[in-house]
């Protein structure tokens, strides 16, 4: 099976980097448990992430010093688009995807709560860990993705659970916005994203295919 790396290179070459967010019931129904009010969604609408956040495997997720907490992991499967794509069928989305990875959609989730945009709690410095490698042909919905934080496994989920599938997302996306070679989706998460991260940890989404995408979390000093 080819992998190809993601090196920096690649991601200072990103120039769409888009997020699904909300594709998952369980995450939903998590969230809101803890005070959110998201509706599950009537159809698969599209989100931005800012391609400043971006780092490599083995680089640190920095939270900021004047970071209320709690921050969270979302281990989520990342598409990189490989063709030039405009008004594609569900039927032959994929065909425009160079292949998938790993990403970590690092959350503030005081921030998301309290700012009106997400420009911090998602798009701050060092919050979107990709990597380690892209993997051709792979099934986007028959992936699991796990999360571990300091070796202990604390997330598991399959991409089959998705609300709306890649090829789904990538035809509705294509009908608007042509995609562009590097362009990045990410594809949601799963479950409840516990235990919040901290100073030190080491946290690690994996993925039998593509490997495995580990970060150490510092938090900034005032």
């Amino acid at each position: 099976m080819m992998r190809i790396p993601v090196d920096r290179k690649r991601l200072d070459g990103v120039r769409n980097f888009y997020a699904a967010g909300l594709n998952y019931r369980a995450h939903i129904e998590w969230a809101n448990s803890r005070g959110a009010s998201h509706k599950v969604p009537a159809q698969p609408d599209i989100g931005y992430r800012a391609a400043s956040a971006l780092i490599l495997d083995g680089e640190e997720i920095v939270i900021p010093a004047d970071s209320p907490g709690p921050v969270e992991y979302e281990g989520e499967l990342v598409a990189v688009i490989g063709t030039r794509a405009r008004n594609l069928s569900e039927a032959s989305a994929l065909e425009c995807v160079l292949g998938y990875t790993l990403g970590n959609d690092v959350s503030e989730r005081g921030w998301q709560r309290s700012d009106r945009t997400l420009w911090r709690a998602k798009s701050a410095d060092t919050f979107k860990p990709m990597g380690p490698f892209i993997v051709p042909g792979l099934d986007p919905m028959s992936q699991t993705i796990d999360v571990r934080v300091n070796g202990k496994t604390v997330s598991s989920y399959r991409t089959g659970n998705m609300l709306f599938s890649v090829a789904q997302y990538l035809s509705r996306m294509s009908r608007y916005c042509t995609l562009q070679p590097g362009d990045l989706v990410w594809f949601g998460c799963d479950g409840p994203t516990l235990p919040a991260l901290e100073d030190g940890d080491l946290v690690e989404v994996a993925n039998d295919a593509i490997g495995v995408l580990a970060n150490r979390v510092r938090r900034a000093s005032a």
